[in-house]
């Protein structure tokens, strides 16, 4: 009988030693969740930027869905609420997100820190002015080209390290291999720019201003900042005229924008369209291929070396 009590004492025993020893892994995985920051950010170029800085130091979440064009998208009630429990809220800012100013005022400033990524970059106007009342007077699209993107990119980093000094090294080496990657592609860009025919791109919507600028090329766009504005025929005709007489052959489109004028444009012409990708998101299906800013970026290089060399 003694035996048996015994043996009955030494397996609660291990029990509760065992229980304890997970109980407290446990403790200690959830407080170290508990630690990391909670970051949004308002659509695809902040999310990359972000989470390739972060990495595994902060939960990043992308406000808008795989394959949703975020000129018009709104946050939901629940995306508001949950935004407020973040520890950063990054944005592109300069007119690109509507619905900032109105998300921003409901924010706990004390908890949540607000990142404009596009501050410090001087900015372009935009084509149609006053008329695209959605985004105002200048051309939201920084991203596009890559030397901007290394400048929101450092507005991120500088944000991190104000957040969270004990990983600030970390923060730090992880945006010098991204630098240096975007520094990689403009170098690539401007070797190729070299051996270009024509600087004139005809775009979808009025996109790349930014990468026109940096790289000496002239864009024509179809339609204004928001690609949903609608061209007056008038504008069709001109851009025809323009082609036809400067003997472009492609019509670039892009992915969230209808492509209709596009190619009724290339039709007029004799021409072609070809993809030209703003970066503004990834659809479901280059997330699972594992696309990101940079391979879409020469995806775009490659077209633009068919379309003007």
């Amino acid at each position: 009988m003694k035996k048996i009590v015994m043996l009955v004492l030494i397996i609660a025993a291990i029990f509760a030693a065992t229980s304890c020893t997970y109980d407290a892994s446990d403790k200690t995985l959830n407080e170290g969740e508990a630690d990391k920051l909670k970051i949004y950010t308002s659509f695809y170029p902040m999310y990359f930027i972000t989470k390739e800085i972060a990495k595994d130091k902060a939960d990043v979440m992308n406000m808008i869905p795989a394959g949703v064009e975020p000129h018009d998208w709104e946050p939901t009630l629940k995306t508001m609420t949950e935004l407020q429990k973040s520890d950063l809220f990054i944005y592109n800012g300069a007119g690109m997100e509507r619905w900032a100013d109105r998300v921003i005022g409901n924010l706990d400033k004390n908890k949540t820190l607000v990142v404009e990524a596009s501050r410090g970059i001087e900015l372009i106007g935009s084509e149609d002015g006053h008329e695209d009342d959605d985004h105002g007077d200048y051309d939201p699209h920084v991203w596009v080209s890559p030397v901007n993107l290394k400048k929101e990119a450092l507005n991120v980093l500088n944000a991190l390290i104000e957040k969270d000094k004990e990983n600030e090294q970390f923060y730090r080496d992880n945006y010098e291999k991204l630098a240096a990657s975007l520094m990689k592609l403009d170098a690539d860009i401007r070797d190729a720019v070299k051996n270009f025919r024509s600087n004139i791109i005809v775009t979808s919507h009025e996109a790349f201003g930014y990468f026109a600028k940096e790289y000496g090329l002239t864009q024509i766009p179809i339609r204004g900042v928001s690609p949903q504005q609608e061209p007056s025929p008038a504008k069709i005709i001109e851009i025809v005229k323009l082609c036809r007489e400067n003997n472009v052959k492609y019509i670039f489109v892009e992915k969230f924008v209808n492509p209709k004028y596009s190619e009724t444009i290339a039709r007029e012409i004799g021409g072609e369209v070809l993809t030209l990708n703003a970066a503004h998101g990834l659809t479901e299906e280059e997330e699972k291929a594992g696309k990101d800013y940079i391979s879409i970026m020469y995806e775009n290089l490659e077209n633009l070396k068919k379309a003007l060399e």
